[in-house]
């Protein structure tokens, strides 16, 4: 039996149980709020990874990496912008637009920093314990992304939610499919 808790503010509780300040969320370099952000984000999928059900790890962490790599993540940022609010499109462009020394293996510099610009966005909103917010975006961003694994490239999805299309495979993931590959 799954026990119902109430929701906290994680960033709230980690500073109390370790007694740390709390500086404001602007106050942070976009790149530090990347680093936060990537974190939660990675937490979040997992956590809906894991939900699913008992696997072997590598199976857990092949579904998550779908939706954690830099290309995955600029194309959520597509369904995103629009939805942002005024503040927080600004912390995306900020973060899209900070100079970063490293570069993520495996994605153009474009799709690298869409993604950072996501990334410091969940950690702004994370660290201003923004929790259902950030949440909502998330669940918005994955509902109408469509990893494809048969062309090891990524799609946006082009349904409604719910609908699916006739040529539809177990592997391309469309809102409503009860398959493995959906979190």
């Amino acid at each position: 039996m799954h026990n119902q808790q109430t929701e906290c503010d994680l960033d709230a509780a980690i500073r109390r149980q370790f007694r740390l300040g709390q500086p404001p969320p602007g106050s942070y370099s976009p790149l530090a709020l990347a680093y936060i952000g990537d974190g939660i984000y990675e937490l979040i999928i997992r956590s809906a990874v894991i939900a699913q059900g008992n696997r072997q790890v590598k199976k857990l962490h092949q579904q998550a990496s779908r939706y954690v790599k830099a290309q995955a993540q600029s194309r959520m940022m597509e369904t995103l912008l629009p939805l942002l609010t005024q503040e927080e499109e600004e912390i995306y462009r900020r973060g899209r637009n900070a100079k970063s020394y490293s570069a993520a293996k495996n994605a153009s510099i474009s799709d690298y920093r869409r993604a950072t610009g996501m990334e410091a966005l969940f950690g702004y909103l994370y660290l201003k314990g923004e929790t259902a917010r950030l949440l909502t975006l998330v669940q918005t961003a994955v509902d109408h992304y469509a990893p494809d694994e048969r062309a090891g490239a990524e799609t946006r999805n082009r349904y409604a939610p719910g609908e699916r299309a006739e040529n539809e495979t177990r592997n391309h993931y469309a809102p409503g499919d009860q398959t493995e590959d959906k979190i």
